[in-house]
């Protein structure tokens, strides 16, 4: 099917259907993209789930700035006591001290908003703003990922560091809020190389004003979150990988036999089953294996019955010619006989044609239909003992057995039970008792017999006529093979009855043979076998 008669189809389910299901629609929509692409469409999603571990590595971040604020609320709490208990002499050595062990830049400030300390003068700088100008290309497209994953998980807003032209209380906002709350207070900013800063402001007991605040360059919170965005990024880059070389190994395992299995059926489809030789793929054992030796197997009886119908045909044309040449030559004789005696001949001739060709014609008709008939047949137990006195019954009143004697053993009731159509196995009875009274002489007996063996039921008909030859016991069972007795008379069998008890036996997974008597008679034995249906 063509992309373009999938899009007309799913066209028009959507046009008939009220009410589309979302995942009808999905699966149409996927019913679009070959199998490749399906797998590939599968194995990445699951991989872009894996992906979402870098919005987690988000929150984790988080989490760690929120663990260090309470810590800076904590310290910068203790250094307020400190540096308040101390005298006036000792402040800057504990400033500058407790600056060196945070590793941040302390400053205080007096009641009116002055700063009277800064750890920066009375020491080295504990920590450097870079300035990304400078960095490598390495650091900014990390800084780029930070932005766009802030972005995707929509995080908190936060502004940039910028140290304040007048340095007094009312720069920063957060010693604004620990002074007027008289409790600690922290802010994080971003540096301008976009690392944590973060900030904590304190009151100085019993300080009417006085503050203190402590700032920090948290880079190692940075350095941590993108060290494990690496680590994340290398195994899924590595995990993408893998996965896509083995969807893409597994397509083509299973997209390339399929494609080779779906030519071969397109062109047994265009009708060139003959030349078409459809892969088994012996070696796999999956169920794609399953699909093309089924497959094959379907296209070898399809060839098979290709042939059977080409030479059933040619079977039916070469037994229709000979009645129509014998009934042209009669009607032709008529028109130039005149001896009354001769053209009351050739009228017989021409009724018997007509008879014969009517036989023929029916017998065809029934051999055509049987194979689909079968098919269709919905199969029931039927009872092979009662099957055979009914229709031995109805022979005996028709009188259609003449002299010939039949004698039957009926089984006890539902020890032959067999499972098929009945009125098919019925024909297959009635064709070949048939054949045994043809065959047998004016006083012959046929023996009929139904018996179970193991898991089969075994119908035995035998006759006293001249038997099979062993190299004919093949070709008895072809159609239109006739071989009948003298006193039968030409033309009256069509040489179908053997060939449809075949067809029908084959139909119902059983088998027909012929072979000799069992006793030292003379004579045919036909054995059909069934498989027995259960009780």
């Amino acid at each position: 099917m063509t992309s373009s008669m999938q899009s007309t189809l799913y066209t028009d389910e959507a046009t008939v259907s009220p009410k589309n299901e979302p995942s009808d629609l999905a699966l149409r929509w996927s019913g679009r993209l070959s199998l490749t692409r399906r797998i590939l469409a599968v194995n990445i999603f699951a991989l872009a789930l894996l992906a979402g571990g870098f919005f987690y590595l988000d929150s984790y971040r988080a989490r760690l700035v929120d663990d260090r604020r309470e810590q800076a609320a904590k310290q910068i709490t203790i250094m307020a006591r400190a540096i308040a208990i101390a005298g006036p002499e000792d402040q800057d050595a504990l400033v500058r001290g407790f600056a060196q062990d945070g590793e941040g830049r302390i400053r205080l400030y007096d009641p009116s908003g002055k700063l009277i300390a800064d750890s920066w003068k009375l020491g080295p700088p504990t920590y450097v703003l870079r300035d990304p100008a400078t960095e490598p290309w390495q650091r900014h497209v990390a800084r780029f990922l930070d932005k766009v994953i802030d972005g995707v998980v929509r995080a908190e807003t936060v502004s940039k560091y910028v140290e304040p032209a007048v340095d007094t209380t009312s720069a920063w906002p957060e010693l604004v809020e620990a002074v007027a709350a008289t409790a600690p207070a922290t802010r994080l900013r971003y540096a301008p190389d976009r690392t944590p800063m973060l900030s904590a402001a304190a009151p100085l007991p019993a300080g009417a004003g006085a503050a203190i605040l402590f700032t920090e360059n948290e880079r190692d919170i940075t350095r941590i979150v993108r060290a494990e965005r690496l680590r994340l990024g290398i195994v899924i880059a590595v995990v993408a990988s893998v996965s896509i070389l083995l969807s893409l190994f597994l397509a083509r395992t299973i997209v390339r036999p399929l494609r080779r299995l779906a030519r071969a059926a397109v062109r047994v489809r265009l009708g060139r089953a003959r030349d078409v030789e459809v892969p088994r793929l012996p070696s796999r054992a999956d169920e794609i294996g399953m699909l093309a030796r089924a497959l094959a197997d379907m296209s070898h009886a399809l060839n098979s019955r290709i042939d059977a119908i080409e030479a059933f045909a040619a079977d039916v044309t070469h037994e229709l010619k000979n009645p129509l040449a014998s009934l042209r030559s009669a009607v032709e004789g008529l028109q130039t006989v005149k001896d009354p005696a001769l053209q009351a001949q050739l009228l017989v001739i021409v009724q018997d044609d007509v008879l014969r060709l009517d036989r023929l014609i029916n017998d065809v008709a029934d051999a055509s239909r049987l194979d689909a008939q079968l098919s269709r047949a919905a199969f029931e137990p039927v009872d092979l003992g009662s099957l055979i006195e009914s229709l031995l019954k109805a022979r005996e009143a028709r009188g259609l057995d003449g002299t010939v004697r039949v004698a039957y053993a009926r089984p006890r009731k539902g020890s032959a039970l067999v499972s098929g159509d009945a009125s098919k196995l019925a024909r297959v009875i009635e064709n070949l008792l048939d054949n045994a009274v043809s065959f047998s002489p004016a006083t012959g007996l046929v023996r009929v017999d139904a018996t179970r063996d193991g898991d089969h039921i075994l119908l035995t008909i035998e006759d006293e006529g001249p038997g099979v030859p062993p190299p004919m016991r093949e070709a008895i069972f072809r159609r239109f093979h006739s071989d009948r007795p003298e006193h039968d008379g030409f033309g009256r069998h069509s040489g179908l009855g053997l060939a449809i008890a075949k067809t029908i036996i084959d139909g119902h997974n059983g088998q027909i043979a012929v072979h000799d008597r069992s006793d030292s008679r003379q004579g045919a034995r036909f054995v059909v076998t069934l498989p027995a249906a259960e009780h």
